[in-house]
């Protein structure tokens, strides 16, 4: 790589997104993580192979413009956005409330929105530009009690792709990374809808998430070993999709999961449907 990219990573106070700003870091970039809780904002920049770390809520307007502004007066311009940010909401599509349903869309939907759009005008103004967002393979192998936040990540399949026709003239590029099960802390942090204790779907959303969590946090046998990647791993393939000239549209992370895509693609919808309930143990 002939110099340093100038790379903002949002989300990045631990798991993938952490792992992500170690990993450019490595490689020389100057790269700007960030973090709701991040105290605040550096005076100098952080040279080639460092790293700094500023506030920025993906849900605030004001505070993403604040962002995007501290990057270009810092350092003149911007050649990479990594989306990141994001949570899940755990229950079913009848027990999530439109507030749950809005919250879980503001962050992982609108807060990528509200990114690329104070992104692009200065990416769109140097003539470059790479926008990579991490979605997860819940857009194409829906996971049932994750309905929601599945919902989110399929939306992003579609706004990048727009973005990638829209943007292409303009020498800005974009890609989906799409990591299945990963070991971090957002098993911890999902969110649980309110009042499911009284549920109808509540004994089978109880099983359902005990395979959810057991496979994220790595769970027992080969089955689940293979599948479950670090951290690491994942920004491996970002920092993959920051080099490659022409990147595709979608890279999923895992040859398990690359398996499994594939295969969606080719089967019928029901036999698709009875797979996936079945790894949920929901009588399809």
């Amino acid at each position: 790589m002939d110099k340093p990219l100038v790379i903002l990573v949002s989300g990045a106070s631990s798991g993938i997104g952490r792992a992500i700003v170690e990993t450019l870091t490595r490689e020389g970039h100057r790269v700007i993580g960030t973090s709701r809780r991040a105290s605040g904002y550096p005076e100098k920049a952080a040279d080639p192979g460092g790293a700094a770390m500023i506030p920025l809520d993906v849900t605030d307007q004001s505070s993403v413009d604040q962002a995007v502004s501290y990057v270009y007066e810092q350092y003149g311009r911007l050649d990479v956005l990594v989306n990141n940010a994001g949570f899940g909401v755990a229950g079913s599509v009848e027990d999530t409330s439109p507030e749950e349903a809005f919250a879980q869309f503001d962050t992982n939907f609108f807060g990528v929105h509200r990114m690329v759009r104070a992104v692009l005008p200065l990416m769109r103004a140097q003539g470059s530009g790479r926008i990579v967002t991490v979605g997860s393979v819940a857009a194409i192998l829906t996971v049932p009690y994750q309905g929601l936040y599945s919902a989110t990540k399929h939306a992003l399949e579609a706004l990048m792709e727009a973005i990638r026709i829209e943007c292409w003239s303009f020498g800005i590029k974009g890609v989906l990374v799409e990591p299945g099960d990963t070991k971090t802390g957002f098993t911890g942090s999902r969110v649980y809808c309110e009042d499911t204790a009284d549920s109808p779907y509540c004994e089978a959303f109880q099983k359902a998430m005990k395979t959810i969590e057991r496979s994220e946090q790595g769970g027992s046998g080969l089955f689940r070993r293979f599948t479950c990647h670090s951290p690491k791993k994942v920004a491996k393939t970002v920092c993959r999709a920051v080099r490659r000239k022409n990147p595709p549209v979608r890279i999923t992370v895992g040859a398990a999961y690359k398996l499994a895509v594939f295969l969606k693609r080719l089967m019928p919808d029901r036999v698709a449907e009875f797979f996936v309930g079945n790894v949920y143990k929901s009588d399809i």
